[in-house]
């Protein structure tokens, strides 16, 4: 059975730096996209990034270039994202998803892919 647990959300000050895991379960990271989503409260899930199944490109939303960093680690199954620089703006729950159905490329994956239950990012000004 396919399973991802994201760790690591929190609250921060703005400027702050978290880091987000997703573990993965029942595949193997370098088989699929995978990318991280966030959703806050009262807006549209959006896209933050997604690295490729062979690990050697990924894509970011601009409201997060240069700040966010997607990465995986193969042989613990799991993919990271490292946010630097940290704003108010970024709050929200984050969601790791992995697949290949949909524009991975645009950051827009189908619903039916695999999904996290999420952990929740909280930036305080």
């Amino acid at each position: 059975q396919v399973q991802l647990v994201e760790s690591g959300g929190g609250s921060v000050q703005a400027g702050g730096s978290l880091k987000l895991s997703c573990a993965a379960y029942g595949y193997t990271v370098g088989t699929v996209y995978m990318g991280w989503f966030r959703q806050a409260p009262g807006k549209e899930r959006e896209g933050v990034a997604v690295i490729w199944p062979r690990g050697d490109f990924a894509v970011y939303a601009d409201s997060v270039k240069g700040r966010f960093t997607i990465s995986r680690d193969s042989a613990q199954n799991t993919v990271y994202l490292i946010m630097d620089r940290l704003q108010p703006a970024d709050t929200a729950m984050y969601y790791c998803a992995a697949g290949r159905g949909g524009a991975w490329y645009a950051l827009k994956p189908d619903d039916d892919n695999y999904w996290g239950q999420g952990t929740q990012v909280t930036v305080s000004s």
